[in-house]
């Protein structure tokens, strides 16, 4: 299989195979405008398969979407068919309007413009706490 290099944009590397679906999902990147490469159970030394993403002319994506769902990718920033930044994404602190809180006595689910904010409680297990209610979500498997 044969992919071409891109010039400009970003690569999302070492994403659990399965994952690179719901990556694509939650960036919301305009198919139909953008070049898109979605490569899904590539080999990989490491973890054995893989899914990649390359995305042409898109370098402003959401960290913090990406390292909630894959903390493990890694986004390489290319610029003249080059990688000028290399980022490690780590779990967000906090995420707003990502996670929805499913408690239905939670604020959020009687006001529509209240903003679901959770917070990390919990790297090891991936747990954020609901900002109103306390109520915790785990995204350990979640995708």
């Amino acid at each position: 299989m044969l992919v071409n290099s891109i010039e400009k944009g970003i690569v999302i590397d070492h994403i659990t195979a399965g994952l690179g679906a719901k990556i694509l999902e939650y960036l919301d990147i305009d198919l139909s405008n953008n070049t898109v490469a979605f490569i899904m159970n590539a080999c990989s030394k490491k973890h054995g398969k893989k899914d990649i993403v390359k995305i042409q002319n898109v370098i402003d994506v959401d960290l913090a979407v990406l390292g909630l769902i894959e903390p493990n990718a890694t986004v390489n920033v290319i610029e003249n068919g080059e990688i000028v930044r290399k980022i490690s994404l780590q779990m967000p602190e906090t995420v707003t309007n990502v996670i929805r809180c499913k408690n239905p006595r939670c604020v959020t689910s009687v006001e529509v413009n209240a903003p679901h904010i959770f917070h990390l409680i919990d790297a090891d297990n991936r747990e954020y706490r609901c900002e109103y209610c306390d109520e915790i979500v785990s995204m350990k498997g979640a995708y």
